[in-house]
Parts: structure tokens; C-alpha cells; sequence
């Protein structure tokens, strides 16, 4: 195997062993998604504004909730991922649904290889670049994907979380991308208790590497914004200060935990 290629080997086994317990998990709570329930959150919603008639390309989709909500608000949406279990997971769901919605399952470094169009709307949020180790490839992938004057919008993790502990007690990781974080996992983010075990290798990425690769790549940003909350209760030590806005009990409201951007293609 090229070495370069082994850590999608890992993460893809990861999260393809991660797809049947999120799709029955109360994180995902897709008996009342199926219901009708948008997936989607505040903060993406107010950034998408109508997007009823765009067409939008949704890069890391997992097994599809995002996209199909954002075909539900009257998009065209195109949903991409490489794990094969989570995309057959969201085309059988869009099926039963009788939505419009695409799905492909490839690396998203590989898919001009898969896809040969143009969007409206690039759209990608929540735990999905530190997964890639270049930046300025990823940007290259939003801006090869948008059509001149198209939005980009991305909603992320903030950096600065991905710096501590999985107890958030110290200081743990590089802020900066210096090397690969590889780790042996157990359990998931949306059931910590899951009789899961891999091995996954990440990155982190500094707000000045995601920023300039985008900017490198003829995006103009247009819109940088920090949150002191999370709408997921994904990490430990977390409450629900707000409905849907989720606080480290130790840290309260003095930290960054999302952010945001939406940038436009010259």
C-alpha cells in the first residue's frame, strides 16, 4: 500500500464501522429525521440563507442527513463521502424518501476523477478537515467545484479544543499542523459506550492554514465568525446551557468552540 494512501485505509474502516450505530444513536435521531426533522443547524441555516433552485455540493457528507435536508429547503444537493457503507446507507434513505438527492462515495481529492460540474453552493461543516492532511488541496477540490461568483460555506470544530485532551484537561496537541495525530479509538462521538475500536489518523489546522489555502486558491472571504458554543453534544465535560447550544462546564463561555466562514469564488 503507498504510505500516503494508509491513513484513508484507517479512517474509511473507522468510519465505516461507525455508520450502524450513528444511524440508530440518539445523537442522529433519524427515526425522527425520517419524520421530517432538518438535520441542519442554526448556524448553517442562517449562512445558506434560500437556496431553493441551487445546486450544492456537500463534501464529507457521512450517510447523508445534511444533504438530504438541504435537498428538503429546495436545493439540488450532491452529497460526497468515502466511506461505501455510509453513502449505500444514504442512497437507501433518500430512496425511501423519495428525495432528489445524489450521493458519491469517493475521496474528495479523487473526485474530479467521479464528478465534472460546477455548483452553486459548496458546502461542508462539523468534524470533516481534520480527517485531511492538505489543506491547500482541499481548497483547490472548493474552488475546483464552485462555479465564478459561487459561495462557499463552511461551518467548523474551532482549532483551538482540538488542542486539549479527550477530558479537556490540558494541553495535548499541536495547535499547528506539525504531523499526523494517529490514535487507537474507542467507542464514537455519538455513543461512547459502542463496542468500537480503530485506529484513525487526523490533523489539526490552524485558522491561518484554512484561511490562506482558500485565499491561495482564488476564494474571497467574505465572512469569518467564532462561536462560544457547540450545537452537538459530542464532547465530554459539555452541558446544554441553551437549547441546542452545548458549553464546557469547566471553560463556560470564554472559549471558541465553532467557526465559520463563507468565501466567494473571483
Amino acid at each position: 500500500m503507498n504510505p500516503e494512501d494508509e491513513y484513508i485505509q484507517h479512517n474509511k474502516h473507522s468510519w465505516n464501522d461507525r455508520v450502524e450505530t450513528h444511524l440508530h444513536s440518539d445523537f442522529y435521531d433519524n427515526t425522527r429525521f425520517i419524520q421530517g426533522k432538518s438535520s441542519l443547524k442554526d448556524i448553517e441555516l442562517a449562512l445558506l440563507g434560500d437556496i431553493s433552485g441551487k445546486s450544492v455540493l456537500h463534501l464529507q457528507c457521512h450517510f447523508g442527513q445534511d444533504t438530504i435536508s438541504l435537498s428538503r429547503i429546495g436545493a439540488k444537493a450532491t452529497g460526497v463521502d468515502f466511506s461505501d457503507k455510509a453513502i449505500d446507507t444514504a442512497k437507501d434513505i433518500a430512496k425511501s424518501l423519495q428525495v432528489d438527492t445524489r450521493f458519491i462515495c469517493c475521496d474528495i481529492y479523487e473526485l474530479p476523477k467521479y464528478l465534472d460540474e460546477q455548483f452553486d453552493i459548496v458546502f461542508t461543516s462539523y468534524g470533516t478537515i481534520g480527517w485531511l492532511p492538505d489543506i491547500d488541496q482541499w481548497a483547490k477540490i472548493v474552488s475546483r467545484f464552485l462555479k465564478p461568483g459561487g459561495q462557499f460555506i463552511f461551518v467548523e470544530f474551532h482549532p483551538f479544543i482540538w488542542m486539549y485532551d479527550n477530558d479537556f484537561e490540558q494541553v495535548f496537541y499541536n495547535y499547528f499542523n506539525e504531523a499526523p495525530i494517529i490514535e487507537e479509538l474507542s467507542g464514537t462521538y455519538a455513543d461512547r459506550n459502542a463496542d468500537i475500536t480503530s485506529k484513525t489518523v487526523s490533523w489539526n489546522h490552524g485558522l491561518a492554514e484554512v484561511i490562506q489555502s482558500l485565499i491561495n486558491n482564488g476564494l474571497l472571504i467574505e465572512y469569518f465568525q467564532e462561536y462560544n458554543y457547540s450545537p452537538f453534544n459530542c464532547f465530554n465535560g459539555i452541558e446544554e446551557v441553551e437549547p441546542g447550544k452545548f458549553r464546557f462546564i469547566k471553560f463556560g463561555d470564554k472559549i471558541p468552540m465553532v467557526y465559520s466562514i463563507v468565501a466567494t469564488k473571483r
